[in-house]
């Protein structure tokens, strides 16, 4: 018998429309899988079963009745505990927010059960997403499903791991600084980052509103094209939706799964490799564009100078955002209220700052205090101010590296998964994962990252990140699943098909 849970969505989808499987089926059988596998990975931080399987006895009624709600209706989904769902707790693996049920559902969470998705649970995150390992979240870390010791990447590392670990064929992620496409990277799945305001960020818990973006975590090109035009488009609830409708990305991926990359340029970015980058990483990454080149491509090099100050004009602009943000979280309307021993009669500050300091992890107050003092007189202008000023000269770089090519690449992540621990004392060492994925978030242009294959010293997997311009997420499907085809004919199928098995309960 056929394990449902081991096919990607668009194949789910297609026996749904064949009449081969229920949505009630597919819904049990990951539902089951989670059961099984999720005490050793701890990718979901909540399961819906009641709820998700309720959504999918409407999609079976809906499918019966001639009226199906999209291309993906039935199929079963899970998403980041960042996004609010109405009637489902979300914490944003945060202390501060335990046990918080949203009275309504962020534009991405009502736009998924509009086209029929049941949602499975929410997935684990670092707190706040303030992370790139998801060691940070308050209620323990997730595991990587290629090797149990290692992190699933970060701030999504849990959406992550449900797609590699089988538990969700398709999850939703955000990614202010490569959370979606660095864990991707890691575990072997694909993730997109969409042009900045491509997908509503409303009912999204901010963190940094300029560089905070919602996008898919799939284990193909096509499914995360699928995924997009569900959740994309313009919402007039967020005033940084864009108005531009979406490309046609299923078409592109569809077109892009050929293989062929004939007349499409491909610019290497110079910048974003060579030292700090681990040997198998780049190798794989080598042999990707090894294969874009015999399937037709134009790969030339290309230099983006700025770059290499954009890890440090993120780290001053996102705790900047970040700082002001989470100062709605003052014990007084709504999350954690925690009140001071020894006070008597305390007053809203005595309140205030033993919640926060009750609810709030390490890396959350660092970041906070980081924020609080690039924007404090007289240190605005000579940190936050410069860091923006460093924003628009990469994307400046960018759109000088697009004259030149039609996407560019990249590793996206400098390293594989490393093992749990091993970088909490030290911070910095721990924001470098990012180091390739955080220049499109400060220009705001879509990523994607797609499994690029096995590191040869550890076996664990590595991605190769596609950047195109703002508004051409097609151009991403196109060669990604192009990528995707070319890579997958090299290894003989999916790499997750490589994948150890978990063991089960």
């Amino acid at each position: 018998m056929t394990d449902l849970t081991r096919l990607d969505a668009s194949v789910l989808a297609g026996m749904l429309d064949a009449g081969e499987t229920t949505s009630v089926d597919l819904t049990r059988a990951h539902l089951d899988r989670i059961a099984a596998v999720d005490g050793a990975v701890h990718a979901f931080l909540q399961v819906d079963h009641e709820g998700a399987l309720a959504a999918a006895r409407a999609s079976d009624a809906r499918r019966a009745a001639g009226d199906v709600a999209s291309p993906l209706d039935g199929v079963p989904i899970a998403v980041k505990d960042v996004i609010a769902t109405k009637g489902l707790t979300t914490t944003v693996g945060s202390k501060i927010l335990e046990g918080w049920v949203p009275p309504y559902d962020a534009t991405v969470a009502a736009r998924l059960r509009a086209a029929g998705l049941p949602i499975l649970g929410k997935t684990n995150m670092d707190e706040f997403a303030m992370g790139s390992s998801t060691e940070h979240s308050a209620y323990g870390p997730t595991h990587n499903p290629w090797d149990l010791d290692r992190i699933p990447g970060g701030s999504g590392g849990g959406s992550a791991a449900a797609v590699a670990a089988f538990e969700a064929p398709l999850a939703i992620g955000t990614d202010t600084g490569g959370s979606i496409r660095q864990p991707g990277a890691v575990t072997g799945t694909v993730g997109v980052k969409p042009t900045y305001g491509g997908v509503s960020r409303y009912g999204l818990v901010a963190m940094a509103n300029s560089l905070d973006q919602a996008g898919p975590v799939t284990r193909s090109v096509l499914d995360a094209a699928l995924l997009h035009e569900v959740i994309g488009g313009h919402d007039p609830l967020d005033s940084t939706s864009l108005i531009d409708p979406l490309p046609t990305l299923v078409a592109a991926a569809r077109q892009g799964a050929s293989g062929d990359l004939a007349g499409v340029r491909i610019g290497v970015v110079n910048e974003l490799g060579g030292e700090g980058y681990q040997e198998g990483v780049e190798a794989r990454f080598d042999d990707a564009v090894r294969l874009m080149t015999e399937a037709g491509a134009d790969v030339v090099e290309v230099s983006c100078p700025s770059f290499v100050h954009a890890l440090a004009a993120y780290y001053l602009i996102m705790p900047s955002e970040a700082s002001s943000n989470l100062a709605r979280f003052d014990a007084m309307r709504y999350g954690l209220r925690v009140i001071p021993e020894g006070i008597d009669n305390p007053s809203a500050e005595d309140v205030m700052r033993a919640t926060r300091d009750a609810g709030f992890g390490e890396e959350v107050k660092r970041r906070i205090i980081l924020g609080t003092y690039a924007l404090s007189s007289g240190y605005y202008d000579a940190y936050y101010g410069q860091a923006q000023k460093v924003r628009t000269l990469i994307q400046r770089d960018f759109a000088a590296a697009f004259d030149q090519a039609d996407v560019l690449v990249s590793p996206t992540a400098p390293t594989t998964a490393f093992r749990i621990g091993e970088k909490l004392d030290d911070p910095l060492a721990m924001y470098l994962n990012d180091i390739a994925t955080i220049p499109a978030n400060l220009a705001g242009v879509p990523g994607i990252s797609v499994p690029s294959g096995l590191a040869e010293e550890d076996g664990l997997p590595a991605g190769v990140q596609v950047l195109a311009p703002a508004l051409a997420d097609d151009r991403l499907y196109r060669v990604g699943a192009a990528l995707e085809t070319l890579l997958q004919k090299t290894w003989g199928g999916p790499l997750l098909g490589r994948a150890p098995e978990l063991e089960t309960r």
